[in-house]
């Protein structure tokens, strides 16, 4: 029972870390390679706002989203915009990103090396214990769940309740087609690529409660939050938050059970086989 709970606790966050890349894919058409390393700043902020001023990580959020925001639309419009309106097909645009994001992600680690240096940084915050079903967990890492599950119930409803939720779906469908019922696809990209890396940002400074972070890490989380938007299906926001609970399960499953080694490779193991047997996602139809 314990594996399993902290297996949730740990995916309820990597939820809101996939769904910021899951914005970003999904809807803006642009796979970013750098979302490890927006992770790890969101962390960064969390830890020294921490230590110079005592303030929570949770409150820290309400000061890291915005500026994680304007940062991401800034990067957008400059850097990615371009490429969206010279590619020719969606394959030239991924190619495209791919490489500037692959570039941009390099640029981060060097500033966040600059600015922090390169040792690891953690901070002990809520750190209590707290027994659930006669086992101890961290107080810190149920918060954390418990920030991501609202954010990500937040984000869900916003999607498929509100009419800008609605319009951002359609881009995800189909760009040409939004464009032809009055959608501004440029705007709501631009939205949606922010909007994903201030989700990730938040994200980061969650797992800054309990975890230990470097400028180095978030190759790491990119990749994670690239094998739970595929497995959960691209653009499918259900899907990303059933995948990123299944890979917390099952990375905590071989940590205990095998050796923490080879928690990456059990990901990538189940990132194989989805591949393989259900290469839409886990709620992906067939092609009809």
């Amino acid at each position: 029972m314990d594996i399993l709970i902290t297996g949730l606790l740990l995916g309820g966050t990597y939820a809101l870390i996939a769904m910021g890349l899951n914005l970003q894919y999904g809807i803006a058409r642009i796979m970013n390679l750098a979302n490890g390393e927006i992770l790890v700043a969101g962390g960064f902020a969390a830890f020294w706002m921490y230590t110079a001023g005592q303030t929570s990580p949770y409150l820290t959020i309400f000061v890291l989203a915005p500026v994680a925001f304007a940062v991401n639309w800034l990067i957008y419009v400059v850097m990615l915009r371009p490429l969206v309106k010279r590619a020719k097909s969606r394959g030239q645009l991924e190619v495209d990103a791919i490489l500037s994001t692959f570039g941009l992600s390099f640029v981060g680690v060097g500033l966040m090396l600059a600015a922090f240096g390169g040792d690891y940084f953690n901070y002990s915050y809520l750190a209590t214990p707290v027994t659930i079903f006669g086992d101890n967990f961290g107080l810190n890492r149920i918060a954390s769940f418990i920030a991501a599950a609202i954010l990500c119930a937040a984000l869900y409803l916003w999607l498929n309740r509100s009419r800008a939720g609605m319009s951002i779906r359609a881009i995800a469908v189909s760009p040409e087609s939004a464009r032809l019922v009055g959608i501004d696809v440029a705007r709501l990209s631009a939205f949606a690529f922010a909007l994903g890396g201030a989700v990730t940002a938040v994200g980061g400074a969650l797992l800054s409660a309990y975890l230990t972070l470097d400028a180095s890490t978030g190759v790491i989380f990119t990749l994670k939050a690239l094998i739970i938007v595929i497995m959960g299906g691209v653009g499918d926001v259900r899907g990303t938050i059933v995948a990123a609970l299944l890979l917390g399960v099952i990375e905590t499953l071989v940590a205990s059970l095998i050796d923490p080694g080879l928690t990456l490779a059990a990901a990538y193991a189940l990132f194989i086989l989805i591949l393989l047997f259900r290469p839409r996602g886990l709620f992906g139809r067939g092609a009809a």
